[in-house]
C-alpha cells in the first residue's frame, strides 16, 4: 500500500523538512529575545537520516520537498542536501524558506544544486523596524539575499511578510510598492498562534480582510487570480498585472480542505498538520533498524488520522506545544 491519503480523501504530496530549530534572528512573533532551549544535537536527524526519510516519502507520492527551519541555511551541508534530494528517482522539486541572511553567498550554489524556488521572510523594509521586529540590525543582509536570489535565476522570488498591529501594520502599501519595484512576489501571512512565548492574541491579529482593504485604500487595484488549487495564498493581480500579490489567511480563511502538506521536524517527528497536537516518532524506529516498509507505514498511519481542519475557530482549540521554529516553518 502506498500513498499519503487521509480519511477525507486529501492526498499529501508536499513535504516540509526542518533542517534545524536554530535561527539567526529573534523575531518577536516567533521566539523570546533570549532564544529557545534548542533541540540537543544528538536528537537532530543526520543528513543520511533526512535523505532516507525523504526518499521513503517520495515512494509514498511526495513530489515537492520544502526545506525549512529555524533557519535552514545555518545547516552547513544545506547545498549538499538539496543536491542529494534532487538526485533521488523520481526527483522531487526542492524549495526553501529562509530569512535571507546567508543567501547572498549561497543563492547560486543552491540553484546549481537544483533548488527550484526560494521564499524569503521580510516583514519591513525600514531598518529601524527590522531591528525592532527581529532584534537584529541585519536588514542589509536580507535585502542582499533578495538581490542574490533574483540574480541566481529563481523566478518568482517570493517574500513572506507578517503584519503586526501597532508595529508594522501601516507598511502594507510600502511593502507592496517595494516588491513591485524589485520584481518579487509579496505574500502577506496572517500571524498564527505558534510563537514560543505564547503571546498570540486573535484580537490583535491583522486579518486577510484588513490587508486587502489597506491595499485597496492605498489605491491598488486587486483582481483575483483563479486556479488556487492547494496553494495557501489567494493571489491578486496588482493594477491589471502581470505582477501579483498573495494573501494567506491561515486563521480567518483557512485552506485546510485542500491541504496537501506533511512535515518532518529536525528531530525526526512526523506531523500531518502545522497545528497537530500529536507527532509520530520516526527517529527512534529508524535508529533501531526499522526497514523502509515500516517507516512508510508509520507515515501513512499518521496521515490517516489527520483532522478535517486545524480547528483554530473551535472554542476547544489547543495550540501545539512546540513553537514554529521547532516545528518547521
Amino acid at each position: 500500500m502506498t500513498g499519503l491519503t487521509d480519511r477525507f480523501g486529501r492526498t499529501h504530496t508536499d513535504l516540509r523538512v526542518s533542517l534545524t530549530d536554530r535561527c539567526s534572528l529573534r523575531c518577536t512573533y516567533c521566539m523570546p529575545a533570549e532564544g529557545m532551549p534548542w533541540i540537543e544535537r544528538d536528537r537532530h536527524l543526520t543528513t543520511d537520516e533526512i535523505l532516507r526519510l525523504v526518499r521513503i516519502a517520495v515512494t509514498q507520492g511526495v513530489t515537492t520537498v520544502r526545506l525549512t527551519g529555524g533557519e535552514p541555511l545555518l545547516r552547513p551541508d544545506v547545498v549538499d542536501i538539496v543536491r542529494r534530494i534532487r538526485d533521488l528517482s523520481p526527483a522531487p522539486e526542492v524549495a526553501l524558506t529562509t530569512n535571507g541572511l546567508r543567501l547572498a553567498r549561497l543563492a547560486t550554489p543552491l540553484a546549481d544544486a537544483g533548488l527550484s524556488r526560494v521564499n524569503i521572510s521580510l516583514d519591513t523594509v525600514d531598518r529601524e523596524r527590522f531591528a525592532t521586529l527581529t532584534r537584529r540590525d541585519r536588514l542589509v543582509e536580507t535585502l542582499a539575499g533578495v538581490t542574490a536570489a533574483k540574480a541566481a535565476g529563481f523566478d518568482p522570488v517570493k517574500v513572506n511578510s507578517v503584519l503586526l498591529r501597532g508595529i508594522n501594520d501601516d507598511e502594507a502599501p510600502a511593502l507592496l510598492l517595494w516588491a513591485l519595484a524589485q520584481g518579487v512576489q509579496l505574500r502577506f501571512i496572517e500571524q498564527m498562534p505558534l510563537d514560543a512565548q505564547r503571546s498570540w492574541d486573535a484580537d490583535r491579529m491583522v486579518t486577510a480582510r484588513e490587508i486587502h482593504e489597506r491595499l485597496a485604500d492605498a489605491g491598488f487595484s486587486l483582481s483575483p487570480v483563479g486556479g488556487r488549487g492547494s496553494a495557501p495564498a489567494e493571489l491578486f493581480e496588482v493594477n491589471g498585472g502581470p505582477q501579483v500579490v498573495g494573501i494567506i489567511g491561515s486563521m480567518t480563511r483557512p485552506f485546510c480542505g485542500d491541504c496537501d502538506r506533511v512535515r518532518l521536524t529536525a528531530d525526526g517527528q512526523w506531523l500531518n498538520c502545522l497545528f497537530a497536537r500529536s507527532e509520530t516518532d520516526l527517529r527512534t524506529p529508524l535508529r533501531a533498524g526499522a526497514d523502509d516498509a515500516t517507516l512508510a507505514a508509520l507515515m501513512r498511519r499518521d496521515v490517516a488520522t489527520k483532522k478535517r481542519g486545524h480547528g483554530s475557530d473551535d472554542p476547544g482549540f489547543v495550540r501545539p506545544d512546540r513553537g514554529i521554529s521547532a516545528i518547521g516553518g
